[in-house]
């Protein structure tokens, strides 16, 4: 310390004895109190030198572990960075901003008992449906389509993830009860993100026990949200073929606009063109339009004797020009592979095909974006999620703070609130979620015009500081009246609006109760282009609450 005092550098890779450095440690101590010179910050570059040495596996002797367990106490209340958490964020988050939020739940309350019974049996009800879409089509369909040595769509999924990994699966509840007596579980479409040979990639697959793996009106519309999810994320695609092709009875509905049938191939193209891999494997019928994808992929699978491909199947072959010939014969892998091209490799089973589809996807190389974010220590939330059944409710009518629903999804529970005194109705701040540090909005009422105002301040900070946005709706709309309408409410809210379409940073939107009104669109509703957007089962999305259209509409 005298000599550091005195001019001279301390150099951490020539430490002087241990007592010497111990003392420059004991010093460290006291001054991390005074305001920062030259030589506390040259003692705190010791002890980072010392914290490296020991995360990597040196230093292991009962000296080393005394100095740094002295010192990082004191680390921790000093301005310095804290050299051993959080190191992407450049902040201490232990300090006083990131201190751990308090809970006013009360467990044991009558209330709390009232949600947490009736949340679990809205989520038990909706486990029930779920479990039914899982099956995909009946009994008979499964069973033919077993017996043709196919695996299920769900099977094929499971066997092209890596083992143990989760699949984000989309809109699992897409054609529910949408075509009258016509089942379309899942819309005869599963689409998620799952982890292959160490890569995030998009999945989307026919499920052929669906009316043939046939397209609907809502099979498209979820396909081609599959593949906007892959170009926003830069997700390499995988594509599971098995399907009849465009559903014939309801052509005027896929075929003909802009956002039909045709855009699929659209997108596929787009994707390859900016660098976003296509991998297509055939493993059963791939008629008309749907042949475009194996050959517009980058890499195409055909499984023999199951997989097919051909513009005109053999009926239509037939009728066109008497020829009568088999599907294999016409569009099956011994011709794809040896004789058109369009198919690049040849399974000999529904297995083997998807082997081949985690070996092409290994190939590609690293990911240009680390995911270092998630190789960081994660605190678990202080309160366990489970008290969120018992926090929210299925009733609307009653509110509740969102600040008990933040304290419950991010690391420590710890949240440094951004303008926590002004335009209270919306909460913003900074939280780590998985490690990685996020913007949060969360509604706690209406939106008067200094809560809108600072939401766009918060979400312009966060764009320049290119930190993701969390938006937790439970939102009535904008408050009206004279009063309101004097105050510029329109032209606040609007900048509100604004903010969130221009943002170009990350958007994730969570409903977690009502979304009424534009209060939607100024918490990112799906107009506004969310990465991704989920509900709980208790929420609701409409111009306005019941009510409120009934005394309108009288």
């Amino acid at each position: 310390l005298e000599l550091v005092e005195s001019g001279v550098e301390l150099i951490p890779t020539r430490l002087i004895d241990r007592d010497a450095a111990s003392a420059a440690m004991i010093a460290a101590v006291s001054a991390f109190a005074k305001p920062r010179n030259r030589a506390t910050s040259s003692i705190f570059n010791v002890y980072r030198f010392l914290r490296t040495r020991w995360e990597r596996g040196y230093l292991k002797d009962l000296y080393h572990r005394r100095v740094l367990a002295g010192a990082d106490p004191v680390l921790s209340r000093s301005a310095y960075p804290n050299w051993n958490y959080r190191r992407q964020l450049h902040v201490d988050m232990t300090s006083e901003l990131w201190a751990p939020l308090e809970t006013n739940v009360e467990p044991t309350s009558d209330d709390f008992k009232a949600n947490d019974v009736a949340m679990r049996r809205l989520v038990e009800d909706l486990r029930i449906v779920i479990a039914k879409i899982e099956k995909g089509g009946d009994e008979a369909a499964r069973r033919r389509h077993k017996e043709r040595g196919k695996m299920l769509v769900r099977e094929r999924i499971s066997a092209l993830l890596d083992a143990g990994s989760a699949f984000l699966e989309f809109s699992q509840l897409a054609g529910l009860n949408m075509y009258g007596e016509e089942e379309v579980p899942a819309g005869g479409i599963v689409t998620g993100i799952g982890m292959i040979a160490g890569r995030q990639c998009l999945i989307a697959a026919n499920d052929a026990t669906v009316k043939g793996g046939t397209y609907y009106p809502i099979t498209v519309k979820k396909h081609l949200r599959a593949q906007e999810i892959a170009r926003e994320n830069s997700l390499p695609c995988i594509y599971l073929v098995d399907s009849g092709g465009a559903n014939l009875p309801r052509q005027a509905e896929i075929f003909a606009d802009r956002d039909h049938f045709g855009r699929i191939f659209y997108n596929q193209a787009i994707l390859s063109s900016e660098g976003v891999t296509q991998i297509a494997v055939v493993m059963g019928s791939c008629t008309a339009g749907g042949a475009y994808v194996p050959a517009m992929a980058d890499q195409s699978i055909i499984v023999r004797a199951n997989g097919t491909v051909f513009l005109g199947g053999p009926p239509l072959v037939k009728a066109a020009t008497g020829e009568e010939i088999t599907a294999e014969e016409l569009g099956g892998a011994d011709l794809h592979c040896s004789e058109s091209g369009v198919t690049d490799y040849y399974a000999l089973s529904d297995k083997h095909a998807l082997n081949l589809a985690r070996a092409a996807v290994a190939g590609l190389g690293q990911s240009g974006i680390a995911e270092r974010h998630m190789q960081m220590a994660v605190d678990e939330p202080l309160y366990s999620a489970e008290q969120l059944y018992g926090i929210v409710g299925p009733n609307l009518k009653k509110t509740f703070d969102v600040r008990e629903v933040i304290a419950r999804i991010v690391d420590g529970s710890r949240f440094d609130e951004f303008k926590k005194r002004f335009g209270e109705t919306l909460v913003t701040g900074f939280a780590s979620i998985y490690g990685r540090c996020v913007g949060i909005l969360g509604n706690n009422g209406v939106l008067f015009s200094d809560s809108a105002l600072k939401g766009a301040h918060f979400i312009e900070l966060c764009c320049q500081r290119g930190i993701p946005l969390v938006f937790l709706q439970n939102i009535s709309g904008f408050m009206v009246g004279r009063d309101a309408e004097a105050g510029g409410i329109a032209k606040h809210g609007a900048k509100l609006v604004t903010a969130v379409s221009c943002a170009r940073v990350p958007k994730i939107t969570l409903i977690v109760g009502g979304s009424y009104g534009a209060g939607n669109f100024g918490m990112c509703g799906r107009a506004y282009s969310p990465r991704f957007l989920f509900m709980w089962p208790n929420a609701r999305i409409s111009v306005m609450g019941g009510e409120q259209a009934a005394n309108v509409l009288a």
